[in-house]
C-alpha cells in the first residue's frame, strides 16, 4: 500500500479554524486528521503543501515511526509547533488507514483498552460577560448536559499581575462556579501562562477553597524553573500543576520531567508529532508518577485520536472537549465520534478512527481571516469577527 495524495482542507468558525487532511492510497483507502493550528492555518497548509511530495507520497503508511522520523530529522532545523502539528496530521490520517486496513479501531492496535469509558471536561462554555450571575447561569448548563469536570479561565486579559479588585472579581467567579456545580463536581482552573511565579503562587492561595482539580500553565511554558517554584509552593495546598499543551517536541519533557514541575501533562497530539509520540511521551510520564490529559482544542478527528490513545494509557486522567459548546457544525465534520454521555465518552467504534469526512461539510464554512488573542479584553467570548487586525 502507498500514499498517493494528500489533500488538506480548512474549515471556519468564529474563532478558530480547523484544518482537516485526508490521506489517500492506491488501495482505496482514505485516511483522516484534523487539528486547530491557532493563527498560523495557513502555515501548516503551506508546511504540509511543501514536505508532503518529500516525504509522504509514496510511502507506506504502515511506517509511521519511519514517516515521522524523516519528517522530523531530514529538513535539519529544529520542529516546533508548525512542523509537529503538520507531522501530527499525517500521522493520525496514517494510523486512520492502518486501523482500516487491519478491520480494528486504533487503541486496539496501541495496545487495547484499559478502560470501558474516558472521561471528559467541558471547555468553551463560559462565552458570557465577567460577572458571577452570568458564570453561574453558564456551569449550571454544563452540568444539566451531564458533565461532571469543566474548565475555564477567570482572569480576564491579566498578564504578570492583577491588581487587588481584579483579583476580587476572578475569587468572585470561581466561587460562583462552585456554588452552581456543587462540591462534587471538578473545577479546573485555566491561568493561560498570564502570571509571574508570585502572583501565580497568590492566585492559588486565594482560589484554594474552592478545591480546583489543577491550575494549568500558571506561567509562561518557556522557564521551567519558573514553573517549578509555583509547583513547590503550592504543593501543601494539595492543588497539581497541569502543563504542556505549548511544548511540542520530547525533548522539551526531559528537563519538565527531571525537575518534577508539573503533577498532569497536557500535551495536544496534534502539535506533538501524532498519537504514537504521545504513547511514548505519557508511557515516561508514567516512570514519574505523572498523568496526561491531552490538550483538544479541534474537530471530530483530533477528539477521536484522543480518545483512542485515552482508551489504551494506564496513566490517562481525563479528556478536554470543546465542541458540545461550539458550532454544531463543527461536529457534523465528521460522522462517528461518541458523545459525551453522564460525563463520559463511551469507547470509539469501528476500524481506524472510526470516522466518516463528510467534505461538504466543510466546504460550506470555509475559512475565516480570525486573529485569536487570549490577552485582550472578553477574549473569552470568542467572539473572533469583533477582533481583527
Amino acid at each position: 500500500m502507498r500514499i498517493t495524495k494528500v489533500t488538506p482542507m480548512t474549515m471556519g468558525t468564529d474563532w478558530r479554524n480547523i484544518t482537516f487532511v485526508k490521506v489517500e492510497t492506491d488501495e482505496g483507502i482514505t485516511g483522516i486528521a484534523d487539528a486547530r493550528a491557532l493563527n498560523r492555518d495557513e502555515t501548516v497548509t503551506a508546511y504540509l503543501h511543501e514536505t508532503a511530495p518529500r516525504y509522504v507520497l509514496g510511502a507506506d503508511p504502515f511506517d509511521i515511526e519511519l514517516l515521522v522520523h524523516r519528517m522530523s530529522l531530514q529538513d535539519f532545523g529544529r520542529a516546533g509547533e508548525v512542523v509537529m502539528t503538520g507531522i501530527a496530521l499525517i500521522e493520525i490520517a496514517c494510523w486512520d488507514i492502518v486501523g482500516q486496513a487491519l478491520g480494528q479501531p486504533v487503541y486496539r492496535l496501541l495496545g487495547g483498552a484499559v478502560r470501558d469509558r474516558i472521561k471528559a471536561y467541558a471547555n468553551g462554555w463560559y462565552t458570557v460577560e465577567r460577572t458571577p450571575d452570568e458564570f453561574y447561569a453558564a456551569a449550571k448548563r454544563v452540568v444539566e448536559r451531564g458533565y461532571l469536570a469543566l474548565k475555564f479561565d477567570p482572569f480576564g486579559a491579566g498578564f504578570y499581575e492583577i491588581d487587588r479588585k481584579e483579583r476580587n472579581r476572578v475569587i468572585s467567579l470561581v466561587e460562583a462556579v462552585r456554588d452552581a456545580v456543587g462540591p462534587d463536581v471538578e473545577i479546573l482552573i485555566e491561568m493561560h501562562g498570564r502570571f509571574n511565579p508570585v502572583t501565580a503562587v497568590a492566585m492559588a492561595r486565594e482560589l484554594e477553597p474552592f478545591k480546583p482539580s489543577w491550575l494549568e500553565e500558571p506561567v509562561p511554558p518557556e522557564n521551567l524553573a519558573a514553573l517549578k517554584k509555583v509547583a513547590d509552593a503550592i504543593a501543601p495546598l494539595g492543588i497539581p500543576i497541569a502543563t504542556g499543551e505549548r511544548i511540542h517536541t520530547p525533548f522539551e519533557y526531559r528537563e519538565l520531567f527531571e525537575l518534577q514541575a508539573a503533577d498532569v501533562i497536557q500535551t495536544d497530539i496534534t502539535h506533538f508529532g501524532g498519537i504514537l509520540n504521545a504513547k511514548k511521551l505519557a508511557a515516561w510520564a508514567n516512570a514519574y508518577y505523572i498523568l496526561i490529559a491531552p490538550h483538544n482544542v479541534g474537530g471530530p478527528a483530533s477528539t477521536a485520536a484522543a480518545l483512542h490513545l485515552a482508551a489504551s494509557t494506564p496513566n490517562f486522567k481525563i479528556q478536554e472537549y470543546f465542541n458540545d459548546f461550539a458550532e454544531a457544525y463543527v461536529n457534523e465534520a465528521a460522522s462517528g465520534l461518541p458523545q459525551v454521555v453522564d460525563g463520559h465518552f463511551s469507547l470509539p467504534v469501528g476500524p481506524g478512527l472510526g470516522l466518516k469526512l463528510h467534505e461538504d461539510v466543510i466546504e460550506a464554512y470555509p475559512q475565516k481571516k480570525v486573529h485569536f488573542n487570549l490577552f485582550s479584553d472578553d477574549w473569552h467570548k470568542r467572539d473572533a469577527a469583533k477582533r481583527q487586525d
